[in-house]
Order: structure tokens, then sequence, then C-alpha cells
């Protein structure tokens, strides 16, 4: 086993698989596949909160809470349960996470009313944090030279997940009902669970510290290193923009008379940038992940500008437009996650959990804000309220990236 110099108050050391495994095209794909289905049950109520609220009676705003709470329960369970990747063998954490996500979806589509589906709701977002456990796993498999092109792989995987998520999601909840949706989402994760356990091997723990202390080494990372700082702070400000556009589109859509179908359907284009993950890592690892960080939030601040400028336009107009528009911020809101996770994975190789947990975690509070504001100036503002928090949250990102 390797070690490394570790950073104060870490006892961090280099970990690798118990067993020399080859990181092929099989693996690879297994582990995208899980992060793709484990992350979008976070996006599953997404399109689905028009017939969702109708059926319990619940105002739009109120529905808001569902995606609030699942996005405040990810970024809950990446602080606190992600770093524990770095501690114990992290191919049982995953399967334990696994199952439990199992139990947070049939809780929802079994939930009479939204007291029983708001808890089940956060706990399904403490659970997908499985995702972020799957991305460091592919960093620990993969060689030096070609680590920014595994993590894009893998992420292609995570990010279709998202986006496909509400494609899927909006069409079960047409032609099965919005609860359905639960339960073959739970299905998958049971498919996901024999596959990881067969396919995927044990991981040496990295650090022998207890969690009070794993927990509070987080803050030890954070102060250590300012480029971690600035690569959370970058990505959070553009997950507002993201979240506010996607929490809000299938309400703004629905007030239209268009059905969850046609606010799932968005994510097709949405769904086309996630094919620019592993480019963008090629990119980062041939380039720089600074200029790839740059470069994709500069294309999210034009396609929210774009959004913005026709927020008032018929809707023969509008649709178009709001593909192309998900097409772009689509593409640089995932280019700069690439680039931002090749780039904190550099910094301490023993400490990875930690610092994908500190970036991740800063991600979806971002989510959260901006899902709570979104809903509120749709509310209070109409939807071109909401396109210019998205314009001021990409504008802002792109400052932060741009300043040493």
């Amino acid at each position: 086993m390797t070690s490394l110099s570790p950073l104060p108050g870490t006892h961090s050391v280099l970990a690798e698989p118990d067993i020399p495994v080859p990181l092929g095209p099989a693996r690879i794909l297994l582990l995208a596949t899980g992060a793709g289905v484990s992350v979008a049950c976070l996006y599953y109520s997404q399109p689905m909160l028009g017939v969702m609220g109708a059926e319990m009676g619940i105002s739009a705003r109120t529905s808001g809470l569902i995606p609030t709470l699942t996005q405040l329960g990810y970024a809950l369970g990446i602080l606190l349960l992600s770093p524990l990747g770095d501690r114990y063998e992290r191919r049982r954490i995953m399967l334990c996470k696994a199952l439990l996500l199992v139990a947070a979806l049939l809780l929802s589509g079994m939930a009479p009313s939204l007291t029983l589906l708001l808890p089940a709701a956060l706990l399904t977002g403490l659970a997908a944090t499985l995702a972020q456990d799957l991305v460091p796993a592919a960093a620990t498999l993969a060689p030096a030279a070609k680590r920014g092109k595994v993590i894009g792989s893998v992420m292609t995987g995570l990010l279709a997940g998202i986006l496909l998520s509400r494609v899927l999601s909006g069409l079960v909840a047409d032609l099965l009902g919005w609860r359905a949706m639960f339960f073959i989402a739970a299905a998958s994760l049971l498919g996901l669970v024999w596959a990881m356990w067969r396919h995927l091997p044990r991981f040496h723990p990295t650090t022998d510290l207890a969690y009070p202390a794993l927990l509070a080494s987080l803050l030890t990372l954070w102060r250590q290193h300012g480029a971690l700082r600035r690569a959370a702070m970058a990505q959070g400000l553009l997950a507002v923009g993201f979240s506010a556009f996607w929490s809000t589109l299938a309400l703004m859509l629905h007030g239209l008379g268009l059905g969850s179908a046609v606010a799932g359907a968005f994510g097709l284009a949405g769904a086309a940038g996630a094919l620019v993950a592993p480019l963008a890592g090629h990119l980062a690892d041939r380039h720089g992940a600074e200029w790839v960080a740059r470069l994709g939030a500069g294309l999210a601040l034009l396609a929210f500008t774009l959004l913005a400028l026709s927020s008032g336009a018929a809707m023969a107009t509008l649709l178009p437009v709001l593909a192309l528009g998900a097409l772009l911020f689509d593409l640089g809101v995932q280019a700069s996650l690439i680039a931002h996770q090749s780039l904190v994975y550099r910094l301490d190789a023993a400490a990875r959990s930690r610092l994908n947990a500190l970036l991740m975690v800063c991600m979806f509070i971002g989510m959260a804000c901006g899902s709570v504001a979104g809903s509120l100036l749709l509310d209070v503002a109409g939807w071109l309220g909401v396109m210019l928090l998205c314009v001021l949250s990409a504008l802002a990102a792109l400052l932060v990236r741009s300043v040493r």
C-alpha cells in the first residue's frame, strides 16, 4: 500500500482495492449505471409535481417542498455519510445505501399524504448519496493518466440519470400514475444491489480516524485548499440556476395546460449535454480543469440569458427556446462539474470521499436554495423572475471562477 503525506489531523493513507482489478468497459459501465440509477431518484418527482399536487390538494408552493427536502437530504447525506467511504470498506457502505434507497422509494410510492411523503423525500436524498460513493470508487480504480476521462465516463451515467429521470417519470406518471414511478425505481435499485455485490471489488479504508474526527477533518481540508473552496462555491452557484429551472419548469408548463410528459420531455434536450462529460474530463486532463470550468460557467450564463430574453414569447417560440436553453446550460453545468471534480480529486488521493463530499454538499445546498427561490419567484414574479435568478447565479459562478 502506497503512503502519502497526510494533511494535519487526517491520518490518511492511499487505499487500493483488496485485489488488483482491471477497470475495463464493463466495470466502468456498472459504475456509470449505478451512479445514474441512484441519483435519478432525486429527480423523479419534479415533472410529477403538478399531478402529485392535484391528487393531494396542495399548492405549487407547498409541492415545491418535495424536491427541496430531497435535495437537502442529499446535501446532508453527502456531508455526514459520504466521508465514511474513506474510513470504512466502501462497497459495504454502497450496498447498505442502495437497500435504504429501495425502502425510501417504496415508502414514497405508498404515501397516502404529504405528511408521509416529505419524510420519504428526505430519506431518499440521504440514501441517494450512493452516487457519490461510486464516483470516488472510479477515481480510485482508474490509472492516474486516464482519471479525468474515467470520471467523465462515470459522470455521463450520473448526469444522464439526472436528466433522463425527468423524461421517464413524466411518461410513467401519464401512463401509470405517479406512484408507479417510485415502485419501478425501487425494482431497478434491487438489480443494482445484486450487480454491485457480484462485480465490485472491496476497498481498503484510507484513514483510521474516528467518526467525529473524520467530520472535523472536512474543515481541515476546506481550510487547506483554496482550489477546493473556489470549485465548491462556483459549482454551488451554478446549481442554484440549474435547480431553479428544473424544479419550476413542470409547474410553469402545467400552468400553460401542458402535462407532465411534456415537462419530462425537456430532459431529452438536457440529456444530450451528458455526452459532454467524457470530453470535458479529457480536456481537463489535457488543458487544465480551470479553463474547462470557466468555459462551462460562461456557456451556462449565455443559455440563461437567452431563456430570460424569451420568457414572454408565444408558446410556438418559447418551447424550442426552452429546449435549446436546456441543452446549452446543461452542457455548461456538466462540463464545469467534471472539471471541478478532476481538480479536487488531485488535491489528496487519500481523502477523495471527503473532498467529493465538500464539493457536492455545496452543489446540493445550491440546488436546494434554487428550488426554494425558484418556487417563490415563480409565484410572485413569474417565469421571468426565475430566469433572472438563473442569470445572476451563472454570472456569479463565472466571477468566482475567474478570480484567483
